[in-house]
């Protein structure tokens, strides 16, 4: 896979009013890594931008949250990480989630389209476990667990970008890919994942139950939360909000 450089993706996206059918647009009831809605096909609103469906909707939603994990995972990699490559591999991780986030950001402003504030169980349940982790043990497991999930999603990312008739969305699977293909091509140069384990673990079907797989919706009364990126190599404390 050749790198391919997050930097260079600029702002996507401007402000504007859309007219859509829907005022606000339903919470997604599910996500997953392989099925993103009850009704994917589904049409829930018609802006100007082209036909948006369940599985448009859900997308928005599961890319804010994969940056809700993976940005603060990237902060630990910079504390934590034992080598230069792991470390290197933590800001990619900050700063392309960070550029990926506001795209994200933007699109579901301009599409009526509620973003969580936090991540799904699952993986609040990945940054638990990295979080306790220390010295090659932390380099071990956030390699192979962000290996696996970045290799899942390549899947959604496809089908949303190939299937929608939106261009916003289709605007954001692009840098989604991209974001997703510099993860796994620097992650990769660390010489830890293990291939065999990683494997298994994307191509086997999620057993959890489905709230575990849904970013819980964000409360009214609290900020949006905002990725910044790395002003350098020293992360800052916790996202910031605004």
């Amino acid at each position: 896979m050749v790198l391919v450089s997050r930097r260079a993706a600029g702002a996507l996206f401007v402000g504007g009013a859309l007219s859509l059918t829907l005022g606000s647009l339903l919470y997604p009831v599910m996500l997953g890594v392989q099925k993103v809605g009850s009704a994917p096909e589904r049409v829930i609103a018609t802006p100007a931008t082209g036909p948006l469906t369940e599985a448009d909707r859900d997308f928005v939603v599961e890319v804010r949250s994969a940056g809700l994990w993976e940005y603060p995972v990237g902060q630990m990699a910079l504390r934590k990480g034992t080598t230069k490559a792991v470390k290197i591999a933590g800001k990619h991780l900050i700063d392309g989630h960070a550029s990926l986030d506001a795209s994200c950001r933007g699109v579901a402003a301009r599409l009526g389209i509620t973003l969580p504030n936090r991540p799904t169980p699952q993986q609040q349940g990945f940054m638990a476990t990295l979080k306790a982790d220390s010295g090659k043990q932390f380099d071990t497991d956030m390699t192979n667990l962000l290996r696996a999930a970045d290799g899942q999603v390549l899947s959604t990312i496809a089908s949303v970008r190939t299937t929608t008739r939106n261009s916003l969305v289709r605007a954001l699977a692009d840098q989604a890919n991209d974001t997703d293909l510099d993860d796994l091509t620097v992650l990769e140069k660390t010489g830890l994942v293990d291939f065999g384990q990683v494997l298994v673990q994307e191509t086997t079907a999620p057993t959890l139950p489905a709230q575990d797989l849904t970013p819980p919706p964000p409360v009214a009364t609290q900020p949006q939360v905002v990725l910044t990126p790395s002003a350098s190599s020293t992360p800052s404390p916790s996202p910031s909000v605004g």
